[in-house]
């Protein structure tokens, strides 16, 4: 639902209905898709939240399509320019023929009071929706089953009713072609006008937004590699350099919208809030994470940290730490977020998916949960128009190779994730590898080892193994150990500070 029809005021219109029938204004139909034909401004007052699927009679629905097709390429729409593309029509026919578009025309109200009209139709399909949802959930939980429990039905009826608010009550059908070379030239002008860099979300690294154009929304993007090789690190950052640029504007429409960064619903499966909340404040502030949790710093420390919380403590990141959420849970919770006014939603991060349970989780089948898991929110990345940023773990057989560099098939239940995902990442850092082969001390060995850690102690390379938007690569960028911080590195190798 637009925000246009969810403040509309009182309508000057009464919804008559008939008790036989679901809600419906025949009356209000032909008086609005009258005013429409006589005047076709009446249309774009209000193309942005009405629909053909909003009117309860088939023709009348098939002549504002049409009607709507013929303004938006320009063209007249009244009963004569129609006459064509009705004569033989079954449903016309019904009515006497082409000649009741003229009596609709010849019948229109006043131009002004056509958007009253209008939102008496909207109104009228919104609770013919909720009728049609509320008998389904009727039907269903009159239901019991052992395969759908309770819990299950609730999170199923949430999804729907979400749909229902966001869509204006009408279930999505299939969309003309003319939309989605709309939607498409919206996403080219937006990175034109950001002078040919992102089409979507920065990241907060130079070098990887220039590989991806940013993160996309109702993109799965997935985030893998073996543990402690810094992959929820990095997608912390991505989460606090989003939060952080988060800037909005309000529309003609009075709709606020993100114009840079976004609000992040970032769910942990596995570290805490606090610990979270801990890492981003040694990334604002420089300090050691392992000296703050130690409480090894001096005053002047903190009080830095003290001003940190001060300067960061309103940035639009929300964290969800509950362990074994299920994947129908983290969906609900997201929506909620999305669907409140006062917040929104512009990217969710899932740390990581194979902590994700599955709908009816028994552990027997972990491929097939996987599977339900990455399914589920690649559904849930375009239902929110969203990117999905979801954390994986890696098999044991990278180990087992000389060269470490992780690829596709190391994916854990590698099928449904590099199936399902829009973009692939691994986080490789070899001096994971390196420090672990250290030579004894004071011999020749260990000084070239010496030489080669300090080259690559601070270097990370994010491996972009799957794009269905453009290149595959490779990017390094520096990694600070201390900070669990990634950032971008100038063209000399070194870091570059901000």
């Amino acid at each position: 639902m637009t925000a246009d029809a969810a403040d509309a005021p009182a309508y000057a219109l009464p919804a008559e209905t008939d008790s036989s029938g679901p809600p419906r204004n025949i009356e209000a139909e032909q008086a609005f898709l009258g005013a429409v034909l006589y005047d076709n401004e009446v249309y774009n007052r209000v193309s942005d939240w009405l629909r053909a699927e909003h009117f309860h009679d088939p023709l009348h629905a098939a002549v504002f399509r049409r009607a709507a097709q013929m303004i938006n390429a320009g063209s007249l729409a009244d009963a004569v320019t129609l006459r064509s593309h009705f004569e033989g029509d079954p449903g016309m026919a019904s009515v006497g023929g082409v000649s009741y578009l003229a009596r609709l025309m010849s019948e229109a109200p006043d131009a002004a009071s056509a958007p009253e009209y209008a939102r008496v139709i909207y109104d009228l399909a919104i609770r013919r929706a909720l009728i049609e949802f509320g008998s389904t959930v009727a039907y269903d939980a009159s239901r019991p089953s052992e395969s759908l429990s309770a819990t299950s039905l609730l999170e199923t009826a949430e999804q729907s009713l979400f749909r229902l608010a966001e869509s204006g009550g009408a279930s999505r059908t299939l969309q003309p072609f003319s939309e989605a070379l709309a939607q498409s030239m919206a996403m080219a002008q937006a990175a034109y006008q950001r002078g040919g860099g992102l089409s979507g979300i920065s990241s907060g690294l130079k070098t990887l937004d220039a590989k991806l154009g940013g993160m996309h929304r109702s993109d799965l993007i997935i985030l893998a590699g073996r543990p402690s090789m810094g992959k929820s690190s990095l997608a912390l950052n991505i989460a606090f350099s989003m939060s952080r640029a988060h800037r909005t504007e309000t529309g003609s429409d009075n709709v606020r919208k993100t114009t840079e960064g976004g609000v992040v619903a970032f769910f942990s499966l596995e570290m805490s809030s606090e610990q979270l909340a801990t890492r981003l404040l040694a990334d604002y502030t420089g300090i050691s994470g392992y000296h703050i949790r130690q409480g090894k710093i001096d005053a002047a420390q903190f009080e830095d940290l003290r001003d940190a919380v001060a300067a960061i403590n309103s940035i639009p990141l929300y964290i969800d730490d509950t362990g074994g959420l299920s994947i129908g849970a983290l969906a609900a919770r997201a929506r909620r977020l999305k669907r409140n006014p006062q917040i929104g939603l512009d990217c969710v991060i899932v740390d990581y998916l194979q902590l994700v349970a599955g709908s009816n989780s028994r552990g027997d089948n972990r491929v097939q949960e996987v599977s339900e898991v990455t399914q589920a929110l690649k559904a849930l990345a375009k239902e929110l128009n969203v990117p999905v940023i979801a954390l994986s773990q890696l098999s044991r057989q990278v180990e087992q190779r000389d060269d470490k560099k992780p690829q596709l098939s190391d994916l854990r239940e590698s099928g449904s994730i590099e199936q399902d995902a829009d973009v692939v990442m691994f986080v490789y850092r070899e001096s994971y590898y390196l420090e672990r082969m250290e030579p004894k001390e004071g011999t020749e060995q260990h000084l070239a080892w010496e030489d080669e850690m300090r080259q690559v102690r601070n270097e990370a390379d994010v491996i972009i193994a799957k794009q269905r938007h453009g290149p595959i690569g490779s990017v390094k960028v520096h990694f600070d150990p201390d900070r669990t911080k990634f950032s971008d590195l100038d063209t000399t190798g070194r870091r570059d500070f901000e």
